[in-house]
């Protein structure tokens, strides 16, 4: 077992963690010892969180994780069940490597593969698709260590299981996850240029079930600048000449529409794997913008041109502190802490300069302005909104609440943040 200090900072480098160590165990027996031992304990993923979400007096990371027990390192298919289980260390761009070996491949990603699956699902990540579930919704089983050190699995289909699988880090250290895959297949991938404000008002539902995957990114002003079009190959090209007057680009973008573009996925319509189209940036390249923070809010699509308006009626406040906001859709699921729970949903997601100060006050307008529309924000990005606020917008929140209690009775998993947003004063 190794103990360091802790990395000073996320990904992004707009937080600063906290912690005072860092442990690093190798095998399943160490991890029990450490997260019984802890007075208070927070597993650490890629550090792809914009807030204190992950934060904790003690963090734990499974990189170093051996094949011990439990906790094989290897990633292992199982072609009857249409599954694939691998240790809590894994980021999506490893998992896609074994996948593709095996000429398989998962329902969506998220814009980036660099983070890691375990992270991802605990707070509902998602990619886009009127069709697609987040990517919790993908998990077919979980293995977790609660604070006594309990190893605990859970299958789909178990009483707790809906429960467990967006836990927000505040059930235990997920240590082995197994999702659903499916045959690999091929993606292309078209940007479009310059869609107007009134096609998207008049005709969003359409432009967004157009193909497999569709992401708008816009900085609020005349026009949508962008629409990224991801399209099976196995499935109808439904797009013929122009999108509703946005027209096809004919050279490689950068969601900003400023940015380098190396970094991007391929475009203009060349097919290829479906792990190397799905999502915005290869794994090979340092991802999005680098020094940023984001914030995401999803809420019923049969409100998105309603709240389209609404944040555009802030535009002249968020334009000096914005990269890019991407709009795209996710379907409906019965997760209980998902932010999809039951409501097939739109998702803005901001993508800001690092100017924490002004971000969290735009942030708040933002938030405002959405609220009639039942907005429920992305658990991983910044946000406002307490716990008191938050257990009015999820049904089972109370379950939640009650299954956190019992998993973890001590309350070495609550961390600051989680009683602030979502557990409150329990």
């Amino acid at each position: 077992m190794t103990e360091t200090s802790t990395p000073e900072r996320n990904w992004a480098g707009n937080y600063t963690y906290r912690a005072e160590k860092l442990h690093r165990p190798q095998t399943l027996e160490e991890l029990q010892e450490i997260v019984t031992k802890a007075p208070s304990v927070h597993a650490l993923g890629s550090r792809h969180s914009f807030n204190d979400i992950a934060d904790s007096s003690e963090l734990i990371s499974l990189e170093t994780l051996t094949d011990v027990g439990s906790l094989p390192e290897a990633i292992t298919v199982d072609r009857q069940a249409n599954t694939v289980s691998f240790g809590g260390g894994v980021k999506y761009g490893e998992l896609v490597e074994t996948l593709n070996d095996e000429g398989l491949a998962l329902h969506n990603m998220a814009s980036l593969p660099h983070i890691t699956v375990a992270g991802s699902i605990s707070t509902a990540t998602h990619g886009s698709g009127v069709r697609h579930g987040n990517l919790a919704t993908a998990v077919a089983g979980l293995e977790l260590v609660t604070s006594s050190g309990e190893v605990v699995r859970v299958s789909r289909g178990d009483p707790d299981f809906d429960g467990m699988v967006v836990g927000l880090g505040a059930l235990g250290v997920i240590t082995r996850v197994t999702l659903d895959v499916q045959p690999a297949y091929e993606v292309e991938q078209r940007v479009y240029e310059g869609l107007s404000w009134d096609a998207v008002e008049q005709n969003f539902e359409e432009i967004a079930s157009i193909a497999n995957s569709v992401s708008f990114f816009t900085h609020w002003g005349e026009i949508v600048e962008q629409v990224w079009v991801k399209r099976r190959t196995d499935e109808p090209d439904r797009v013929e000449g122009d999108l509703f007057g946005a027209v096809p680009a004919t050279a490689e973008m950068h969601p900003t529409g400023v940015m380098d573009p190396t970094p991007c996925t391929p475009q203009l319509g060349r097919p290829g794997p479906w792990s190397d189209r799905i999502p915005h940036f290869r794994m090979g390249f340092t991802p999005s913008s680098g020094e940023e923070i984001q914030s995401e809010y999803l809420l019923p699509r049969r409100h998105a041109v309603e709240a389209f308006a609404a944040v555009r009626g802030l535009s002249s406040r968020i334009q000096p502190l914005l990269f890019v906001t991407e709009i795209r859709t996710v379907a409906a699921d019965q997760l209980w802490m998902s932010m999809n729970y039951r409501e097939d949903s739109v998702a803005l997601h901001f993508t800001w300069k690092r100017e924490q100060d002004a971000v969290e006050r735009i942030t708040a307008e933002i938030e405002e302005a959405l609220a009639p529309f039942h907005m429920r924000p992305h658990w991983g990005k910044l946000f406002h909104m307490n716990a008191a606020t938050i257990a009015t917008l999820y049904e089972r929140h109370g379950d939640f609440v009650r299954l956190q209690e019992r998993l973890d009775p001590r309350g070495a998993f609550r961390n600051q943040w989680l009683q602030s947003h979502v557990l409150g004063n329990t």
